[in-house]
């Protein structure tokens, strides 16, 4: 049997006559987390924060204080609640994508579209002014799948014209959040969360030969992933005349050492026979504390609000992952393959508006709907061949009024892309549609008779 190199990788920075045929059914087909393959990298594509409610806005929640919405972003947001209310977040979503590549005067194209949960998660009190928030939303996502020919000369010749390189992945991490924030005074809130990760993630790479003296190649990653992790936050809300407030705050996640076990298996087989394996081994992380990890992540907000009518802010997000092992250990990347992908540093930049004509209005229903729109920007948290890959959008949402209180149906748009044309690189462009039912009701009241 003879090992051809991989030539994908030498020819290209990242490669993705990739999408082929197969790729927009397999995504509808509810089989990968998401669809993109700058997803092949790391733990794959981190998913925007937040539930539909704040993706209309951006993803901005740092420093915002809403008594009407859950915000899951910081801790702290939980104390801005009427005192016996429990609310109740679920939000889904809907994801299309157009890919585009130039690569030697051609253009390439492909797409895909998938459906997936976005969120759920509830508040209620628990004690005096401290209250609980817990729920479950998905952190990162991995999917892709793309096919290459051999175009070398000489390897043809000697391996024949129909030589294939296929890579595919798929799966992800979900992240379970449970914690409280307590009010300090009239201003100031802080808040704790734990934070549990999970999930599967699997990675595989196919050498496929026509002619039938060589054998196929497949290889295969399989990580069974946890990670335990917190954040702390606080917020600040100033007065102002008017009925102004400006609001600031803060949060930071704690960098998580990642456990599991890392299986890989190579395999080689013919057409009439059957799989030989050629390699095959198991790292236990929990063995080797800090050798993959996920980052610490700081995040600041300022907020100013009018009344219950507008409300505008600006989030920054820096998470560094250069020393997270994600770009040295097997399985996250494989340094034999010589994937361009290098960890880096992340930087996010998030802002949002909330407008509501008039919330208590009885003649039009429409003036009662609250209208946002948001703008992001991002450094990824990978760089390909030393270049970074921008992540933008613009995002527009509003919530519905439904029955009584603050009840309401959130719908959201984000119009965004990732990536570009130049330097090799694919350009990502995606419509994603969000969904949420916010449910808000007043518990633990005590009948009173005269």
């Amino acid at each position: 049997m003879i090992m051809w190199r991989r030539t994908l990788y030498r020819k290209v920075l990242f490669t993705a006559l990739l999408l082929a045929a197969g790729f927009g059914a397999s995504a509808q087909e509810g089989a990968y987390g998401s669809f993109t393959p700058y997803s092949i990298f790391g733990v794959g594509d981190l998913a925007l924060p937040g539930s539909a409610y704040q993706r209309s806005m951006g993803g901005v929640g740092v420093a915002s204080r809403n008594h009407r919405f859950l915000n899951t972003l910081n801790p702290a947001a939980v104390t801005a609640r009427d005192t016996l209310s429990v609310m109740l977040d679920f939000s889904v979503f809907n994801d299309d994508r157009v890919f585009r590549q130039k690569f030697e005067g051609n253009t390439y194209s492909a797409a895909a579209n998938l459906t997936n949960v976005g969120l759920i998660g509830f508040s209620l009190p628990i004690w005096n002014t401290v209250s609980l928030m817990g729920g479950i939303a998905p952190y990162s996502s991995v999917g892709y799948k793309y096919k290459l020919r051999e175009t070398d000369p000489l390897v043809i010749s000697a391996a024949g014209s129909n030589i294939s390189y296929t890579d595919s992945g798929r799966g992800g991490l979900y992240r379970i959040f449970a914690g409280a924030g307590a009010p300090l005074g009239k201003r100031l809130s802080v808040g704790a969360q734990a934070d549990f990760y999970f999930g599967k993630i699997e990675r595989s790479f196919l050498q496929d030969f026509e002619k039938t003296g060589y054998n196929e190649v497949q290889e295969t990653y399989t990580m069974a992933l946890n990670a335990l992790s917190g954040k702390l936050g606080l917020q600040y809300e100033h007065p102002l005349p008017g009925k102004v407030k400006l609001g600031f705050g803060a949060t930071y996640s704690f960098a998580a050492n990642l456990r599991g076990i890392v299986d890989y298996a190579k395999k080689s087989a013919g057409a009439s026979l059957e799989p030989v394996s050629l390699q095959a081994w198991s790292d236990t992380l929990a063995h080797t504390p800090g050798k993959v990890r996920l980052p610490g992540e700081l995040s600041l907000g300022v907020c100013l609000s009018y009344a219950d009518k507008f409300r505008a802010e600006i989030d920054y997000t820096r998470s560094d992952w250069g020393k997270t092992g994600m770009g040295t250990v097997d399985g996250f990347a494989n340094p034999d393959a010589k994937l361009p992908f290098a960890a880096g540093v992340r930087n996010t930049w998030r802002a949002g508006v909330e407008y509501i004509p008039n919330r208590n209005d009885i003649r039009y229903y429409y003036k009662k709907w609250a209208y946002r729109a948001g703008f992001y920007y991002s450094d990824e948290y990978y760089t390909v061949a030393g270049r970074n890959v921008a992540t933008t959008g613009l995002t527009f949402g509003a919530t519905l009024p439904v029955f009584r209180w603050y009840n309401g149906l959130s719908v959201a748009v984000d119009l965004g892309q990732r990536g570009s044309l130049r330097d090799g690189l694919i350009r990502e462009r995606y419509v994603r549609f969000s969904l949420g039912v916010n449910l808000f009701d007043i518990w633990f009241q005590k009948p009173r008779y005269e």
